[in-house]
């Protein structure tokens, strides 16, 4: 079982109309992202986090229930939901403003050690860390499992933008991602943690690095191997790479990290390439995230002929 805490949100999608910018809800927060892709991807899988006692927190609390998540979703009648406001530009990328003064998804609730000892593997969000009482909650929550001899995975998702000192931020991303088994980059972010650090600190650690259209890239104990996607025509990159990580992560959910052959690794980001690939086809990370039929008729279509 997948067990994903973080930030639950709701991205706001601006697109051009006669009448100005509009603005198109959608599910969004990126642990929350991987627990709903996970979940139409066939994995046991809950999600533990915090909305506002709002029409976007019920919105979000609707979403999960349609899909059957477990887990919690709180929701705050003391702060409101927090909102990701987004841009694309004629490729589908994206820029991003938050709409996160003091907002729900900081205050998250509590997950006892019952619940930690049933899952396989612990995935946890990032956005928490732009403040103490969120970075000592995530250090907690990560100490436990470990402890409970959980498989911990972490996304990076950098957003230099909610922190007021860049360099700061980096070395409480690295005290954290040095605690955990999996770890996904982004290509951007592996140029802000630097390979050397990636090489030298994490060198113990399954490194998952999203590369866009190029596929993806694994380092794991002095191995590597480099992984090509298929072609789509993408219309929104908006949750790719967490339904690339939802992917790999249900690929290797009940895995041994211990055990894994470099053949096991690379099916499991190959799969995740084509479920990113598939998702950008459509507007929203949950929405565009594809079911298990769908993803895995792909995977066995290409086979390893997108491999690099």
């Amino acid at each position: 079982m997948i067990l994903c805490v973080g930030e639950i949100l709701a991205d706001m999608i601006g697109t051009d109309t006669e009448q100005g910018k509009a603005y198109v809800r959608k599910a969004g927060g990126a642990p929350f992202n991987v627990a709903c892709a996970a979940k139409k991807l066939g994995a046991d899988t809950a999600f533990y986090g915090s909305v506002g006692d709002d029409v976007i927190g019920r919105f979000l609390i609707k979403t999960a229930r349609s899909l059957g998540l477990g887990g919690e979703i709180s929701k705050l009648g003391s702060a409101c939901t927090t909102l990701a406001f987004t841009e694309l530009d004629e490729n589908g990328e994206r820029s991003f403003g938050f709409y996160r003064n003091g907002t729900a998804d900081i205050l998250m609730p509590f997950i006892s050690d019952d619940v930690l000892r049933g899952a396989d593997t612990v995935h946890v969000g990032s956005l928490m860390l732009s403040q103490k009482i969120g970075t000592d909650y995530a250090c907690d929550i990560i100490s436990r499992a470990k402890a409970l001899g959980k498989t911990v995975s972490f996304d990076v998702n950098f957003r230099s933008d909610i922190f007021t000192d860049t360099n700061s931020a980096v070395e409480i991303f690295k005290s954290v991602a040095e605690l955990v088994d999996i770890i996904k980059f982004s290509e951007d972010e592996v140029s802000i943690f630097t390979d050397r650090y990636i090489c030298e600190m994490l060198s113990e650690k399954l490194v998952c690095i999203s590369l866009g259209a190029s596929g993806s890239e694994w380092r794991y104990c002095g191995r590597r191997g480099k992984v090509g996607t298929v072609k789509v025509d993408q219309i929104d990159t908006t949750g790719a790479g967490d339904v690339f990580f939802a992917g790999v992560l249900t690929k290797l959910d009940g895995k041994n990290i211990k055990d894994l052959t470099d053949d096991m690794i690379s099916d499991a980001l190959r799969f995740g390439n084509i479920c990113g690939a598939l998702n950008t086809m459509s507007y929203g990370a949950v929405d565009g995230s594809p079911d298990k039929e769908t993803a895995e008729r792909m995977f066995d279509r290409v086979g390893k002929s997108a491999e690099l």
